[in-house]
C-alpha cells in the first residue's frame, strides 16, 4: 500500500496559470467526441475502463492476479489498472474516469493545483454511478476484484487523516472536504440520501408515470412517501415489468432506511477520539435534551446550533482522526435536521422567522455560508422574538433569507460547476449533478420557508409577482424595470454558445459574457448589479429579473412561447402569455419609427487634427468627444484631483484613428473610412426600397466583418510608432515593451447623458510585448465594427456610422481586488447611499461575475447584499498576460478601512466634480477601482445612466403598487 500514504505535499499552490492546467495540454488533447465514444464503449464493457487485475506489493512490484504478495515482500493490495487511453486521458485532458482510490497518491486525488479536480471529478463519478446503472462500469461493475472495498476505507481514513491535519487546509474548503465525507468511503457509510433520489430518478426516466412521486421526492420528501411509493406500484402492477418491481421494492427499502431514526449516540459511541472533549461533551448534552424533546422545532433548532458550534470549534481539536469523527457527527446531524425541518409546520410570522433563522445556521454549519457572512446577516434573520415589524422590517428579513438560499445554491455551483461542464461536453446525465447536491441540502427546506414567507408578505404589501402559472413566485424579483414582448426562450445549460435575437426575451442560468441586444432576460445567477450587461440592461430599459433554478425548471415547457414580460419600478414581475395581454399592453408595441427615441451622437466638437500621442495628464474631463473618449478625458481629470490615486497614462486620440482610416484599403479602390461611409448609405438605400430589415442588417454585419479584417492588417504609420516609443519612456517610464499596459478602448458614443455603452468595445489586459501593443492597437479600433458592438449602438443611436474609437493606454496595477462604485444605492433606492460590487483579482464585477456587493448607507453601516462566488480570479503577472488563481471565501474581500476610503471617494467625488468639469451634471457616477496592499486605485469614472422613459413609463407605473413600508406586522399573525 506505498501508493496512498504519502505526504500530501500541501504548500497549497493555489496559483493556478489556468492555461496551463486546464488548456495547456497541448495538440494532444482527445476531442470531446472521441471522450463520448470511448463512455459509450465502456459501458458495454464487461471491464469498463480496466484493462486486467494485478496485485500490487509493498515492495513496488507487480503481480499476476492468482500470485498474492509473498510474506517476505509485505501486504499487497489488489485492485484493477486503468486502460491505457484512460491513462493518457489523464494526462492530456485532467480528465480521469473510474478512479480507484488505492491506486492513487493522496496528493494526486487532492489536486489543489487544479481546484481539487480530480476529488470533485471522483464524487461526480459516483453519481452517474447511481442514475446511470453504474456508468462506465455498467457492466464492469461486475469485474471481480477490480475495486476491493476494504481498501478503498483504508485509503480513505489516510486521506482524511493527511488533509485534516492541516488547519489552513480545513479552514479554507470545509464545505468541499465535508461534501466528500459523503463519497470517499472511511467508515462503511454510503450517502442514503443521494441513492433515493438517483433511485427515484431512474424509475421516472424508464416510467414517465412515476414523475410527479419522483418531484415529490427530490423538493419535499417525508416519510409518507414511502406508503406512496408502495401504493404506486399497487396501483400500476399492471403496467410494470420486472426490473421496474425490483426498483420500486429498492427505492422503498432505501427510503426505509432514510427515514429510520438518526441514532446520533451509536456514531458517538463509535466516535472514541471525540468522546469527553469540549465538543463531545455538547453532542452528549444535546443527545440527553433530544431525548426528553421530540418536538420538531427544538429538534431543529438545537441541531442548528450544534451544526454551527462544530463548524466553530472544529480548528481547537488538533487531532485529525478526531475531526474526521466530528465532521462524520455534523452529516448525521444533517441527516436529522433533513428528516425533522418538513413536520416543524409554523402557524405565525413568529414562527416562520423562528425557522428561517435556525435553517440558515444550519446552512452555515454545514459549510454552505461562510462564518463571516453570517456575522453579516444574523442580526437580520433574529428578529422573530420582536412583537411587530413593519413591513420594511419584515422584507429586509425575506430579502436577507432569500439571499441565503441564493448563496447557499451559490457555494455548489462555485466548487463543481467547472468539473460538471466538462463532464456534461460529453456525458448530458451530468449536468443534474449540482441540482442533486443543492437537493441534498438544508438550503431545499430554507428556499421552502422563505417561499411561504414571500407569499405572506407579497399578500400584505401587495407586491406580488404573476409568472405564468408556477409554484413559488416570491423567489422571483426584478432587477431592472422595462417591458417586452416576444417568444420566450429558457436555457438551461451553458449560455455562451447561444446565438441571442433582439426581438425575444431569455431565461438563462447565467447571462453570457458577450451578450447581444435582447427584449427580456431573467437569470438564475444574477452575477451581480454593477456589471457591464446589468448597466446596458438597465440603461435600454431591458426588463431584467432573478429567478431560482427550480423557477427555471417550471418555466421550460414554455419554451417557445409568445409572452409578455415586464418588472416595475418596485421588482414585482409579470410574465404572461400572448393571449392574456390587455389592450394597454399590446399599445406599447405598436410600430413606431427608426428614430423614436434614439439619440445623436454628437459630433460637432470632434477634433480631427490633433494626430499626436497624449500625455493623460495634457487631458480632462472638457476634451470628452473631442479629442477622445471619456475613459481618457475622466481619467485625465481624475489625476488631477487624486494624482497619487491614478497611474500615469497615454492617450491615442480620434485624429490618429481618423488619420489611419483615411488610407487607402487594400483590395478596394477607396479608404477605410469612405467604406465604412459607403456601407451605411447603401443600408439606407435597402431601407428606403423596403428590404426587410434583417436583409439590410446581414449586409451591414458582412461590410463590417470585411472592414474589421482589413483594419486588424493595417499598416501603422512609422510616425505613430515613433510617437509611442518616446512616449512611452517619457510618460510611462520605461522602453515601449518593457512595461505591461492595458489597451482601452474609448469611444465618442460611450458615457452620454442616455447612453452608457459600458463593455461594448474591447479592453486588452496587461499587454507587453511592442508588437502585441502594436496589433492590439488595430484590434481595439476594430472592435467597435463587431455584431455585438454595432447591434448594440443601434438599439439607441441615430447616427452609429459617426463612431470614433481613441485608446486610453495605462499601466497595469494588479490590484488585490477590483470592482465598481455607483454613487446611489441601487438597492435601497435611496440617492444618497452607495452601491458597491468587488472581485478578488484584476476586472473585477464588470464582467458578470459574482462578486461581493453591499450597500453604504449615507449615514453610517452597510449592507452585505452578496458575497464573492467565483472559484477563480485574475491575475496580472509582470512578464504579460493574465494569469489566474483559486479563490476561497472563508474572508471577505473589502475590510473596514476599504469601506471608508471608498465612502470618503465618493463624498469627494459628488462634491467636487461637478465643479472641476464645469458640469451642470447632478446625476451619480459609475466608478471603477481597486486596492492593492489598501491602496486605492482609481481606473475609469462615468456617468451612471438609467432608462428615463423606464422609470417615468405610465404603463410601469400602473403595476407598481403603492406600498405602505410603516405598517406594522404582529409576529403573532396566522401565516
Amino acid at each position: 500500500m506505498k501508493n496512498y500514504t504519502s505526504p500530501l505535499q500541501f504548500s497549497l499552490v493555489t496559483i493556478v496559470c489556468f492555461l496551463a492546467s486546464n488548456f495547456g495540454y497541448s495538440q494532444d488533447r482527445v476531442s470531446t467526441d472521441n471522450i463520448q465514444q470511448w463512455v459509450q464503449k465502456y459501458k458495454a464493457d464487461i471491464r469498463g475502463p480496466y484493462k486486467d487485475i494485478r496485485w500490487f506489493c509493498t515492495d513496488g512490484s507487480i503481480r499476476q492476479p492468482k500470485d498474492p504478495c509473498p510474506d517476505n515482500i509485505g501486504p499487497g493490495v489488489q485492485h484493477a489498472r486503468y486502460k491505457d487511453e484512460v491513462v493518457s486521458l489523464g494526462e492530456t485532458n485532467h480528465i480521469y474516469l473510474g478512479q480507484i482510490l488505492a491506486y492513487t497518491d493522496i496528493d494526486e486525488l487532492w489536486d489543489a493545483g487544479h481546484n481539487h479536480s480530480r476529488l470533485k471529478q471522483y464524487q461526480l463519478d459516483k453519481y452517474l454511478r447511481l442514475v446511470d446503472n453504474g456508468w462506465i462500469n455498467q457492466k464492469g461493475q461486475f469485474y471481480r476484484g477490480s475495486v476491493q472495498v476494504e481498501d478503498e476505507e483504508a485509503w480513505g481514513i489516510d486521506f482524511y487523516k493527511t488533509i485534516l491535519a492541516d488547519d489552513k487546509v480545513l479552514l479554507n474548503n470545509y464545505y468541499l472536504i465535508r461534501q466528500s465525507l459523503k463519497d470517499i468511503p472511511h467508515n462503511g457509510d454510503d450517502n442514503v440520501a443521494q441513492l433515493m433520489r438517483s433511485q427515484s430518478k431512474v424509475i421516472s426516466d424508464i416510467y414517465t408515470p412515476f414523475m410527479d412521486l419522483r418531484t415529490k421526492i427530490h423538493s419535499q420528501p417525508e416519510k409518507a412517501d414511502i406508503q406512496k411509493v408502495v401504493d404506486f406500484k399497487t396501483k400500476h402492477q399492471k403496467s410494470l415489468t420486472t426490473d421496474l418491481n425490483k426498483k420500486l421494492d429498492g427505492l422503498v427499502t432505501t427510503m426505509n432506511t432514510f427515514f429510520k431514526p438518526v441514532d446520533v449516540q451509536a456514531l458517538l459511541n463509535t466516535s472514541k477520539l471525540v468522546k469527553g472533549t469540549l465538543l463531545g461533551d455538547k453532542v452528549q448534552s444535546f443527545i440527553n435534551a433530544k431525548a426528553d424533546n421530540d418536538n420538531p422545532s427544538y429538534i431543529v433548532n438545537e441541531t442548528a446550533q450544534l451544526l454551527l458550534d462544530i463548524r466553530e470549534d472544529l480548528l481547537t481539536e488538533k487531532r485529525s482522526l478526531a475531526r474526521l469523527q466530528l465532521l462524520d457527527i455534523s452529516l448525521k446531524l444533517e441527516e436529522l435536521l433533513f428528516q425533522n425541518a418538513p413536520n416543524w409546520e409554523p402557524d405565525t410570522v413568529s414562527g416562520q422567522l423562528e425557522k428561517i433563522c435556525a435553517l440558515t445556521t444550519a446552512s452555515v454549519g454545514a459549510g454552505y455560508l461562510e462564518l463571516w457572512e453570517w456575522e453579516q446577516i444574523s442580526g437580520t434573520l433574529s428578529k422573530f422574538g420582536e412583537s411587530k415589524l413593519t413591513l420594511a422590517e419584515l422584507t429586509q428579513v425575506l430579502e436577507t433569507a432569500r439571499s441565503a438560499v441564493e448563496w447557499s445554491a451559490a457555494t455548489v455551483k462555485a466548487n463543481y460547476q467547472e468539473v460538471v461542464n466538462t463532464y456534461t461536453a460529453f456525458e448530458p446525465k451530468s449536468y443534474a449533478f449540482i441540482d442533486d447536491r443543492i437537493r441534498g441540502s438544508v438550503a431545499l427546506h430554507l428556499g421552502q420557508s422563505v417561499g411561504q414567507l414571500g407569499d405572506f408578505i407579497s399578500k400584505e404589501s401587495a407586491l406580488t409577482n404573476k409568472v405564468m402559472d408556477i409554484t413559488n413566485q416570491s423567489t422571483f424579483r426584478g432587477l431592472n424595470p422595462g417591458y417586452a414582448f416576444g417568444e420566450l426562450v429558457v436555457v438551461d445549460g451553458s449560455s455562451e454558445d447561444i446565438e441571442v435575437s433582439a426581438d425575444k426575451i431569455y431565461i438563462f442560468q447565467r447571462s453570457p459574457s458577450d451578450l447581444k441586444p435582447v427584449a427580456g432576460i431573467a437569470t438564475v445567477a444574477e452575477g451581480n448589479m454593477v456589471s457591464h450587461v446589468q448597466l446596458l440592461a438597465r440603461n435600454l430599459g431591458i426588463p431584467n429579473a432573478a429567478l431560482s433554478d427550480q423557477n427555471l425548471q417550471s418555466l421550460k415547457k414554455y419554451d417557445g412561447d409568445r409572452v409578455f414580460y415586464a418588472v416595475s419600478n418596485k421588482g414585482n414581475v409579470i410574465l404572461k402569455p400572448e393571449a392574456q395581454m390587455t389592450d394597454q399592453e399590446r399599445g406599447l408595441f405598436l410600430k413606431k419609427e427608426r428614430n423614436t427615441d434614439k439619440i445623436e451622437v454628437p459630433v460637432e466638437k470632434i477634433q480631427l487634427g490633433t494626430t499626436d500621442v497624449l500625455n493623460m495628464r495634457d487631458v480632462d474631463a472638457s476634451d470628452s468627444g473631442a479629442l477622445c473618449g471619456p475613459k481618457a478625458a475622466n481619467l485625465g481629470q481624475l489625476k488631477k484631483m487624486f494624482p497619487e490615486q491614478v497611474v500615469e497614462g497615454l492617450v491615442i486620440p480620434f485624429g490618429i484613428f481618423k488619420d489611419h482610416m483615411d488610407q487607402t484599403m487594400p483590395g478596394e479602390n477607396t479608404s477605410y473610412w469612405e467604406f465604412l461611409n459607403s456601407m451605411f448609405k447603401e443600408a439606407e438605400r435597402m431601407r428606403g426600397a423596403d428590404v426587410p430589415e434583417p436583409e439590410v442588417e446581414n449586409y451591414q454585419l458582412r461590410q463590417l466583418e470585411t472592414l474589421r479584417t482589413a483594419i486588424k492588417k493595417m499598416p501603422l504609420k512609422e510616425d505613430f510608432k515613433n510617437q509611442l516609443e518616446t512616449k512611452f519612456k517619457s510618460v510611462l517610464g520605461a522602453e515601449f515593451g518593457k512595461v505591461p499596459v492595458f489597451l482601452r478602448s474609448d469611444t465618442n458614443m460611450e458615457d452620454l447623458k442616455e447612453f452608457t455603452g459600458a463593455g461594448l468595445n474591447l479592453t486588452l489586459f496587461n499587454v507587453l510585448d511592442k508588437e502585441k501593443i502594436i496589433e492590439g492597437i488595430k484590434d481595439v479600433w476594430a472592435s467597435p465594427y463587431t455584431e455585438r458592438s454595432f447591434k448594440w449602438r443601434q438599439v439607441y443611436l441615430l447616427n452609429p456610422e459617426n463612431v470614433f474609437p481613441s485608446i486610453l493606454v495605462i499601466p497595469s496595477v494588479d490590484v488585490d481586488y477590483s470592482g465598481v462604485l455607483i454613487t446611489k444605492g441601487i438597492n435601497s433606492g435611496n440617492d444618497k447611499d452607495l452601491t458597491v460590487a468587488f472581485s478578488r483579482g484584476a476586472g473585477g464585477a464588470v464582467d458578470g461575475q459574482s462578486a461581493e456587493t453591499y450597500t453604504i448607507y449615507r449615514d453610517n453601516g452597510y449592507r452585505l447584499l452578496a458575497p464573492a462566488r467565483e472559484a477563480l480570479y485574475n491575475t496580472l503577472p509582470a512578464t504579460g498576460g493574465t494569469g489566474k488563481k483559486i479563490a476561497t471565501f472563508e474572508h471577505r474581500i473589502l475590510n473596514e478601512k476599504n469601506m471608508a476610503d471608498i465612502k470618503t471617494l465618493a463624498k469627494t467625488i459628488r462634491e467636487t466634480m461637478p465643479k472641476e468639469t464645469n458640469s451642470d451634471y447632478e446625476g451619480a457616477y459609475d466608478v471603477e477601482l481597486g486596492f492593492k496592499e489598501d491602496k486605492l486605485w482609481l481606473f475609469q469614472i462615468r456617468p451612471f445612466v438609467e432608462n428615463k422613459k423606464a422609470l417615468s413609463s405610465g404603463y410601469l407605473e400602473s403595476i407598481t403598487p403603492k406600498i405602505n413600508s410603516a405598517k406594522e406586522i404582529l409576529l403573532s399573525t396566522k401565516i
